[in-house]
């Protein structure tokens, strides 16, 4: 395990709680079977859909991976900017809070994921990672860094939207790691834009819920059962202004502006909202409050929360 590798200080007994209703244990076991049911039939179309028109094909991600979230309990909200079509390459950065970040993100922004090399030897979700064309990078080598970049600036170049998560590992949500800023030369190398998304999860209430927080030692198989015994669970991704090529020169100055942008929330007095298809939309007029964020999954490692970190916990 490289030293290097940024780690967070969120764990399970700290973080993943859910302030709110839960669903008995019958209920989880349903949601549970046809969430994974309808990953496996995802993973068993996928490589048809290569057949398909790039925009029938966006349409049909979208829709799946709505239907995902919505049969494991949650509901989706898109606050912010229209979803966009396809189009010149963009680099889409997000916080990351769980696993179920991916299926969210894919209900916006259908594109190429980066992740680490050890996803792609997962029991079919590594099979489906690959044919939905998600770049992998071997994070423990530091010198396979230089040969990533590249990798992800030819995708840019050639016109892929690329899904990245510069915090590198998985956040609560209640606060925000620091973003690496090699993905961000990939996008002033191709020349392409820069698009920073939001990623919430909210209870009932309104105030963001851990149940969703794939951190530290978490196992897969206790964050599936914690999502599925969650009530009330709504996703919610802020689709933020665009920041267009040639903005920046410096790739720091670049992640810094994206995770600036990441790190507030939208008012929620300015937000108009509408339902389509299922899924609530709110379109805003301004960005404000400050609300600390979230972060492909787990960091390589992950430290006990200390008391100087006390603020993390949720």
């Amino acid at each position: 395990m490289s030293a290097w590798l940024p780690t967070a200080p969120c764990t399970p007994r700290d973080c993943s709680t859910h302030q709110g209703p839960a669903a008995g244990a019958l209920t989880g076991a349903v949601r549970l079977l046809a969430g994974i049911g309808l990953v496996l039939a995802g993973a068993l179309t996928a490589p048809f859909l290569r057949v398909l028109g790039g925009d029938v094909r966006d349409l049909l991600t979208r829709h799946w991976a709505r239907t995902v979230l919505r049969l494991f309990g949650l509901r989706v909200r898109v606050v912010g900017e229209p979803a966009p079509r396809r189009g010149a390459g963009a680099l889409v950065v997000a916080n990351h809070v769980s696993w179920l970040d991916i299926p969210l993100l894919a209900t916006v922004f259908p594109g190429r994921m980066l992740a680490k090399s050890e996803i792609r030897r997962w029991p079919l979700l590594g099979a489906m990672a690959a044919l939905g064309g998600t770049l992998f990078v071997e994070r423990e080598r530091l010198r396979a860094l230089p040969g990533t970049v590249r990798t992800l600036s030819t995708a840019l170049a050639d016109g892929s939207r690329v899904i990245v998560f510069p915090e590198a590992c998985t956040w609560c949500g209640r606060d925000q790691g620091r973003f690496t800023t090699a993905v961000f030369q990939a996008a002033l190398d191709a020349d392409a834009a820069v698009r920073p998304v939001r990623i919430t999860y909210r209870a009932p209430d309104g105030k963001p819920s851990g149940a969703p927080a794939f951190v530290g030692d978490d196992t897969i198989t206790a964050s599936l059962w914690r999502v599925v015994t969650a009530g009330g669970l709504t996703a919610e991704i802020t689709v933020l202004p665009l920041i267009p090529a040639g903005r920046h020169t410096d790739r720091r100055e670049l992640a810094a502006d994206a995770r600036s942008g990441i790190a507030h929330t939208v008012t929620d007095a300015a937000a108009r909202t509408t339902v389509t298809h299922g899924v609530i939309h709110t379109a805003v007029a301004s960005d404000s409050a400050n609300r600390p964020s979230s972060s492909v999954h787990q960091c390589a490692s992950s430290s006990p929360a200390s008391a100087s970190s006390a603020r993390t916990r949720s």
